[in-house]
């Protein structure tokens, strides 16, 4: 049985004493602080505390922690449990600052964009309890299901912000509480008897091949901005649609080391940490999309493939900027309803439908081209994967958007048995060239002849053909093959600066 006194130990640099609770058990010596502080002339020459309300104060903390350690066995504690016992068994927990110390070591492992939802939740829960220091006894569960009943008329934070607060939960119940020691600090889970609903089912938020043709293939609206939002737009919305349907926070963070001989290597943020493969996946950049790509690389000193970062200070604002760049466009285009604007995850959505409705690719090759893992993680986890039917479904989905405008493909975006770009493409005055121009998927220039010494003058011959309708600044997509070599490549120009 553990024994108790009020004791004084070492004095402090202003001449006072601190007030301890000693505890004596299984031979081992342990302190309890307390608030209390003596002088010389309130102690006894043996050094025991003579002081008449300090003594009174401690025989009563004395008197309470042994009524404690009578309705508990301890004897297998040591004297530091015994002193974790007496000091938290009848403290009320704080679930504020355990989930903000969550919410921290979240951010410290490197799981910052899934703290961001904590964080979102613990203050939307602290504000409907009115309070930031909300205890975890306080959070009953016919507290919870009000506060998740608020929430019914939201799409997602019904679903996602309870399911943060009972992770948080289901941590601290772990790391406080030890049931095998006794020791129980979150005295019960309010979550065994809530039921979470269901986010809304997401509205598919895909366009037509159509209506990426005319996304793509308009003037970009003026701005004063030196700048432009909608350049950044566009450009970022072909890269995610090109790129088989990228994310935004994945091209943000791309490092140098993740592009070599024209393919792209990364592991997705988004479920690197849930996967047993780190959602990796390998997608070869199109020769269509590598002048935008090559747009927007860093400098060779830079750890970074590409310069975004230079710009905007995390993946957060450069995916906001991206998104006011698109709807720039989409209100030039006469878009009324904000609800029917595009963002970037539209173009993510778009690849993988077309991929599907119109590139005639199953749901398995579709959930392979955008990395999903749809149960087949454990399975990717131990197969060393060859990426090339990736790259082959982009191609096509590339050629259907760009170079055809009808349900039926002209050929592929680029040879498929190519897997880099060191093939290089040339002509000559004595070879026969076949040359097609596109605009928003017609055919509105084709030649087939020799006499041709560069790209550009294939490229000047096609755009003699043009109709005089193409409004200014208008891209238009060149595909360009030699008919002697069976090669082919693919560019564009905009109306005013390429031709």
């Amino acid at each position: 049985m553990a024994t108790f006194k009020a004791v004084v130990r070492k004095k402090r640099n202003d001449g006072f004493y601190p007030v301890y609770i000693r505890i004596v058990h299984r031979s081992r010596m342990g302190y309890i602080k307390t608030d209390k502080i003596v002088t010389d002339k309130q102690l006894m020459k043996n050094g025991d505390i003579k002081d008449v309300v300090v003594n009174e104060y401690c025989a009563k903390e004395i008197l309470r922690y042994s009524d404690m350690l009578n309705r508990k066995n301890v004897s297998a504690y040591s004297v530091a449990e015994v002193i974790e016992y007496l000091t938290t068994a009848s403290d009320e927990v704080s679930f504020s600052d355990y989930a903000r110390k969550h919410i921290a070591n979240l951010v410290n492992t490197g799981h910052e964009r899934l703290s961001r939802n904590y964080k979102l939740a613990v203050q939307h829960l602290e504000r409907y309890v009115g309070s930031n220091q909300i205890c975890f006894s306080k959070l009953t569960s016919t507290v919870l299901k009000k506060w998740i009943d608020s929430m019914a008329l939201t799409n997602r934070a019904k679903e996602m912000y309870p399911t943060c607060i009972r992770q948080i939960y289901k941590a601290a119940i772990s790391e406080l509480n030890d049931d095998e020691a006794g020791i129980i600090r979150i005295k019960f889970n309010p979550w065994n008897k809530i039921k979470i609903p269901k986010s809304d089912t997401a509205e598919k938020r895909a366009i037509s091949a159509e209506a990426c043709r005319e996304f793509f293939n308009r003037p970009l609206p003026k701005t004063k901005m030196l700048s432009s939002l909608p350049e950044l737009g566009r450009d970022v919305a072909m890269l995610v649609l090109c790129l088989g349907g990228i994310n935004t926070v994945d091209l943000f963070y791309m490092k140098k080391e993740s592009y070599h001989d024209g393919i792209i290597g990364y592991k997705r943020a988004k479920t690197r940490n849930s996967r047993r493969d780190e959602a990796y996946i390998e997608m070869r950049v199109e020769p269509f999309i590598k002048p935008i790509f090559d747009k927007y690389l860093a400098a060779k000193d830079d750890e970074y493939l590409f310069n975004f970062h230079l710009r905007y200070c995390d993946s957060d604002s450069f995916c906001a900027n991206v998104n006011n760049g698109i709807k720039k466009i989409c209100k030039d285009m006469g878009m009324k309803d904000k609800d029917d604007f595009y963002c970037v995850y539209t173009f993510r959505h778009t690849w993988g439908t077309i991929a599907q409705n119109d590139c005639d690719a199953n749901l398995y090759e579709v959930a392979f081209g955008m990395n999903h893992s749809h149960g087949l993680n454990v399975t990717r986890g131990y197969v060393k994967l060859d990426f090339s039917p990736a790259w082959n479904l982009n191609a096509k989905v590339i050629d259907f958007i760009f170079f055809s405008d009808k349900p039926s493909k002209q050929g592929l975006a680029v040879d498929l048995n190519s897997r880099t770009e060191e093939k290089l493409f040339r002509i000559s005055k004595k070879m026969m060239i076949y040359g097609r121009a596109y605009f928003k998927g017609k055919v509105i220039a084709e030649l087939t002849d020799i006499g041709f010494g560069t790209v550009d003058s294939v490229i000047k011959a096609l755009a003699a053909q043009f109709p005089d309708d193409i409004p200014e600044g208008c891209a238009v997509q060149f595909r360009i093959a030699n008919c002697d070599s069976q090669k082919e490549v693919v560019y564009e120009r905009t109306k005013g600066k390429g031709f």
